[in-house]
């Protein structure tokens, strides 16, 4: 394994090569479970986005690493307990993780208590797995629908995580699905802000972008095996 500079080098050169039709790809940095030591290398190779799932794990790492963060965009990619709502609200610029009507609404309140206007991604749940969240691709549009009546949340996208696959081509029908729906909601609510696909992790990203994604999520590529916590 390369180390953390070499592995953010060669995966910044894997996105400039693969064109994608959603246009410049960001990287999100998978910094769950790694400490703030590695975060602040990755920071200082000149990452801007990074992505935590676990607020309890989240929050300590942030106060360490301080001023280190100014500018940084922090995402919220794990699933999104009610109790934890206020203390990701407070923290996180984007949610990866909207799935049910009762947490935008429970985002939405926590938010206007901030006077802040919390940007969302809805999760789609393209996989038949039962402990997947996430809102059916056929149910999305209307789901994204009753979001734009909801005050301080903003739908900026949806996001995907695939069903486990032994090589990257297994995830490309699904991108592809997500893509099109993706596509579709965009030209039928004629929302240009509507503007983020965040589709592929370590084993896949390069086939996500190929298929359309502008967002990856990337974490073992760059640091290895997690250190420490679980997923």
């Amino acid at each position: 394994m390369r180390n953390i500079r070499e592995n953010i080098k060669f995966i910044k050169d894997v996105v400039n090569l693969t064109k994608s039709s959603s246009g410049l790809v960001e990287l999100v940095v998978v910094t769950k479970t790694f400490p703030y030591q590695s975060v602040l290398e990755a920071l200082e190779c000149g990452i801007t986005h990074v992505g935590e799932s676990k607020v309890q794990e989240a929050l300590p790492k942030f106060e360490q690493l301080g001023l280190s963060l100014k500018g940084i965009t922090k995402h919220f990619i794990g699933r999104l307990q009610s109790n934890k709502v206020r203390k990701v609200v407070e923290n996180f610029d984007l949610i990866h993780s909207l799935d049910t009507i009762n947490l935008a609404y429970n985002i939405s309140r926590h938010a206007k208590n901030l006077n802040k206007l919390q940007n969302c991604l809805i999760e789609v749940k393209v996989s038949r797995e039962i402990y997947k969240i996430g809102i059916a691709p056929d149910e999305v549009g209307d789901f994204y629908k009753k979001c734009l009546s909801i005050p301080n949340i903003f739908i900026k996208g949806l996001m995907v995580i695939t069903p486990f696959s032994k090589g990257s081509e297994g995830s490309r029908y699904y991108f592809k699905q997500v893509y099109e729906l993706f596509r579709n909601i965009k030209k039928s609510f004629n929302d240009p802000e509507f503007d983020v696909l965040s589709m592929g992790m370590s084993s896949d990203y390069k086939v996500a972008i190929e298929e359309g994604s502008n967002m990856i999520r990337v974490g073992s590529a760059i640091f290895g095996e997690r250190e420490y916590g679980n997923e």
